[in-house]
């Protein structure tokens, strides 16, 4: 049995809630003369289109000069991304798997390995070869849980879970759709969370499941962030988010905060480049901003509101904040000094936004502005490439 998604990607022109966050959170949209003046100027560099009809880029992630995007039909594809930075029609695709079943939800790269999570509830494991290469390629190295995850535990009564009333199955495996994954400041350690309310926890050096926190949300958990210092984040269609932490020699993750501002389900998150302040998209149209507090304690500052329908994907690159929404908009917010303005709205896309990731664009000379390259996935099928001027100014 799946547990109920925030935002139904099979019938996505009915949107599960247009509810307006919280009275109570204050807006921090800044109407500063400061922050009107640093509009951005942007272009669309490219619309690439998939190699079948039906499929949407699902995913993405930058790691050094490649782009990683999975799709919603199984394929994994990388591009150079800094072939981005002129205009072109098309760019082909460096290399291609296809694995799994279903979509391809998330993607992060630790040193040689590419980590997906599924659809079809496993995460599998990629060695990337010639990466200082412009051409690469993958090599799957593991399932997880492993074979030998999977037998050792097994054998012991007090590893096996209920997850139906008639079924049961060891702690390790995810038994819903592997929906976002996270990994540690150091890299060794590999956090999943899936529809099927658990977060766990991977040693990325031996690929073994640390841990499994049952039950660590009421709905499906759509989104985990880590930040420096430790602590996990989750965010939940049971509209809240939660922060977690290991204690120095301790084993096993404690729950240490739970916020509830969002008016409905949270599809995404993202931190600062600090790791000091969370951004969290939901279903009610609004991007909460929190800060950490004593303890790591959240506490929500404001939101940004703007969007016309879901907000479903988040990005964040320097002082910028990216948004993707179902009212198929992209949203470039800039923050300076805790106030906040919409810079851009990017148009093109003709369906919901599903997936988003940012980067510098480097090879620009002009002192007075910066430059950066955003990629966005859509259900249209369409997968973008847009270049932003952003002024730059000191405060």
């Amino acid at each position: 049995m799946e547990h109920s998604r925030s935002f139904n990607e099979s019938n996505y022109n009915i949107s599960l809630s247009s509810q307006r966050s919280l009275a109570s959170v204050p807006s921090l949209n800044s109407h500063s003369q400061l922050l009107k003046s640093s509009t951005v100027s942007y272009t669309c560099l490219a619309t690439l289109k998939p190699q079948t009809s039906s499929s949407y880029t699902s995913s993405l992630t930058i790691a050094g000069k490649f782009l990683y995007a999975g799709s919603s039909d199984r394929e994994i594809r990388s591009w150079t991304h800094n072939h981005f930075h002129s205009h072109q029609q098309q760019q082909e695709e460096e290399h291609v798997v296809i694995a799994g079943k279903g979509a391809v939800k998330s993607l992060v790269v630790h040193s040689d390995k590419l980590f997906s999570a599924h659809q079809d509830h496993k995460i599998r494991v990629w060695k990337i070869s010639n990466v200082e290469q412009d051409q690469h390629k993958y090599t799957r190295v593991a399932t997880l849980p492993t074979f030998g995850d999977r037998v050792t535990k097994i054998l012991i009564p007090k590893n096996h879970v209920q997850i139906r009333r008639h079924r049961k199955c060891t702690w390790v495996h995810h038994v819903d759709t592997v929906s976002s994954l996270a990994l540690s400041k150091d890299g060794t350690l590999l956090y999943s969370v899936s529809w099927d309310r658990t977060i766990k926890v991977w040693r990325t050096k031996d690929f073994s499941c640390l841990e499994s926190v049952r039950n660590a949300h009421d709905d499906a958990i759509n989104a985990v962030v880590v930040s420096y210092d430790g602590h996990v984040y989750t965010g939940s269609a049971d509209k809240r988010i939660r922060v977690w932490k290991r204690g120095k020699g301790e084993k096993k993750h404690a729950l240490m905060d739970t916020l509830e501002k969002h008016n409905s389900g949270i599809n995404a998150l993202a931190l600062s480049g600090d790791g000091s302040v969370l951004y969290s998209g939901a279903c009610d149209r609004s991007i909460l901003v929190s800060e950490k507090g004593e303890n790591g304690k959240l506490v929500a500052v404001g939101a940004l509101r703007g969007h016309s329908r879901s907000i479903l994907c988040l990005a964040v690159v320097s002082d910028l904040v990216c948004s993707g929404s179902e009212d198929k908009t992209i949203r470039i917010w800039r923050g300076i000094q805790k106030e906040y303005s919409c810079l851009a709205v990017l148009e093109g896309h003709k369906s919901p936004i599903k997936c988003l990731t940012a980067a510098v664009a480097h090879g620009d000379d002009d002192p007075s502005e910066a430059s950066f390259l955003v990629y966005s996935g859509s259900l249209d099928c369409d997968f973008k490439v847009w270049k932003l001027f952003v002024p730059v100014f000191s405060t």
